[in-house]
Parts: structure tokens; sequence; C-alpha cells
């Protein structure tokens, strides 16, 4: 069954969009302070699309990125009582409860961390500021964990670029049905246990 394929053709075409660039920034940035979608899910087919631009594609995805996470940071130091309330029923208090944790022990390498994994970066933004980190550490870890992911990402795109862009389209639908397989499997042991 092949579900996978055309959502392949559709990321790919949105992808080549001429506003494209203007989107990925704007998903970055807001990523950085509250939406869930990593812009890993849109930088990667825009570098698979035009290999040649990816490595302006991963710089626009760390600057807005970045940006996004001073604006989180300002809301955890200006804001943090207003916010604190929605942050506790939410999923993310856990990872805010680690971020305060890991403030504590480590400082800049927690947001080091939280910038180049798929931690949630926003909620350690919204930490940072909340503990008055110091702002140049705060964005130099940033940039340097940001720009490391975004950059690792375009340059592993952009070197596979159209041999990898055919590879995927041959096999996106036996590749999302393995991903769906072990997120399935993954739950129920995670359910069990």
């Amino acid at each position: 069954m092949k579900i996978f394929s055309p959502l392949y053709a559709r990321a790919m075409h949105w992808a080549r969009h001429p506003k494209a660039p203007w989107y990925l920034a704007t998903l970055s940035f807001f990523e950085s302070v509250f939406f869930p979608v990593p812009p890993d899910v849109m930088l990667a087919p825009m570098c698979l699309a035009n290999p040649r631009r990816a490595w302006w594609f991963a710089l626009l995805t760390t600057l807005a990125s970045v940006i996004g996470g001073f604006f989180g940071y300002l809301i955890g130091y200006f804001a943090i009582d207003a916010v604190m309330p929605w942050l506790k029923e939410t999923a993310y208090w856990p990872a805010y409860s680690t971020a305060v944790q890991w403030f504590g022990q480590y400082g800049f390498w927690a947001i080091f961390v939280a910038g180049f994994s798929p931690i949630p970066y926003k909620v350690f933004t919204i930490a940072a500021g909340a503990l008055s980190m110091s702002l140049l550490p705060f964005m130099m870890g940033s940039l340097i964990g940001r720009g490391i992911r975004f950059f690792l990402v375009a340059a592993l795109l952009a070197w596979g670029g159209e041999r990898m862009e055919a590879l995927l389209r041959r096999y996106v639908d036996r590749i999302g049905w393995a991903t769906v397989a072990v997120v399935v499997v993954g739950g129920a042991i995670w359910a069990l246990s």
C-alpha cells in the first residue's frame, strides 16, 4: 500500500517552492519557542531538492532557530510566572524539570546539548531565561548546538543529493512502514514495561 510515496512527492514539491526558505525560517523560529515540529522535516527535503543551496538552508535554519531561542529566553526571563501554569499542564513539564536540573549541573553544556539533540530545545530556552543564565553563553551554546545539528543534516543530504532523492523515492514506502512498525513495537514495549 503506497501511502508514503505521495507524501514524499508532495514534500519534494513544497521543498522547491520559491517561498520555501521563508517557510523554513518561520518554522525554525517558532519551533524554538513553542511549535512541536522540528525544522529538520523541512530542511531535509529542501537540501535534497536543491543540494547546491544546502549550506544556505542550514545557515538560515540555524539563525532563525537561535533568534527563536532568544525569544524563548525572553519569555522565561520576563514571563515565567505567566507561562508556568500552562507548562505544568503540558507534556513538556518533565523536560522543563530536567532542563532546570541540567542547568544547575552543566550550565552552558545543557543548552548546547539541547540545541544539538532531539531534546525539546524550546523548553531549555525558556528554562535558561527563567534561571537567568548569562546571555552570551546561552547564545553561543545555542548557535553552536543548533548549527552543528542543521549543518550536519544539510551536509548529509547534500552529499547524497539526487542519488539519495532517487533512492528515497524508490524505497520511501518500505521505510515509512518500517518506521511505523518500530514506533508501534516501541510503544507496546514501553506500555508493557
